[in-house]
């Protein structure tokens, strides 16, 4: 069985110019297509200290990822989905 998480995207000025408000909304309706409403939580926060990296901060738990809009889908396929389902 799968356990609950908090995803916490940045969504601080650089990230947001770098897309955050595409990778929010690509994992809203990721949680919802696999019913995971009750195991996972979306959060916003503002700088996570990874502005130099390309993509958008995204925690997962403790861990911290530099995520593009592009590879959105595939990185919750990748890193949530099995950590929750």
């Amino acid at each position: 069985m799968g356990r609950y998480m908090d995803i916490t995207i940045c969504i601080g000025s650089s990230c947001h110019l770098k897309g955050s408000r595409d990778i929010v909304r690509s994992f809203e309706r990721l949680v919802a297509a696999y019913g995971l409403e009750n195991k996972v939580t979306l959060k916003g926060s503002f700088c996570q200290g990874l502005c130099a990296k390309h993509g958008v901060c995204v925690a997962v738990g403790d861990q911290k990822y530099s995520v593009i809009p592009a590879e959105a889908e595939q990185f919750f396929l990748d890193t949530v989905l099995p950590q929750v389902k």
